[in-house]
């Protein structure tokens, strides 16, 4: 059996937030594995991504991402709280498919907090709007039109907060969702904290030719 140290012991109650027992059974059982005894102790209900959630994820890299023959390209900054975890293969596939996600889905904002008070003033309005004069929600109370409203919000935050889309490699979980499972493999918290997606020729003009008029100068 793999001796256990009261080091090992005490990292693992700063990453799960478990007690100091539980976390010294679950490194008996795991027989010193750390991972394993992460896994042990989620499984029993005792550690939990939101125990990290205060720490600080100074550490990680920039990723990027190529599509479409250079059509289109993402950089990303993921962060967690080590360099050792920032060089794992764990946090690397997770910052690839970050980058591919985005090139894919197209977010304008990493989260809901992101979105500047005006943008979301006039999301409201118009949203409003549009339960309003929509003639199936005629005489309804107005706490009616508010659900319908909330509802229409959640949506514009799934097609643009990068956390709150579904996952385009497995739809079934959002990218917030995604992260908090490698939250509890790496034993770390890890954020998104900016990327910039660029398309091939975003925000240019195509300069309209004029073939006709083009000729013209020429044989004159």
């Amino acid at each position: 059996m793999a001796e256990v140290t009261a080091t090992a012991v005490k990292q693992l109650r700063e990453k799960t937030g478990a007690g100091m027992m539980e976390c010294k059974n679950a490194l008996v059982e795991a027989e010193g594995s750390e991972e394993h005894a992460i896994d042990i102790l989620r499984k029993r209900g005792l550690a939990s991504a939101k125990k990290r959630e205060g720490r600080i994820a100074a550490e990680g890299i920039v990723g990027s991402y190529i599509h479409m023959g250079g059509k289109v390209g993402v950089l990303v900054e993921v962060n967690c709280e080590t360099d050792f975890v920032a060089r794992g293969e764990e946090f690397q596939q997770l910052v690839k498919d970050i980058a591919m996600h985005i090139a894919a889905a197209e977010p304008r904002f990493v989260s809901r907090e992101d979105v500047a008070v005006a943008d979301l003033a006039k999301e409201k309005e118009i949203a409003r709007a549009q339960a309003k004069n929509d003639p199936k929600n005629a005489n309804k109370p107005e706490q009616v039109i508010d659900k319908i409203v909330e509802g229409r919000l959640n949506k514009f935050y799934e097609e643009t907060v990068l956390l709150d889309q579904p996952f385009v490699k497995d739809p079934a979980k959002t990218v917030a969702e995604l992260v908090t499972d490698k939250v509890a493999k790496t034993g770390e918290k890890i954020t998104i904290r900016r990327f910039k997606r660029y398309k091939m020729g975003e925000g240019l003009e195509r300069r309209e030719e004029d073939f006709g008029s083009e000729v013209a100068s020429l044989v004159s």
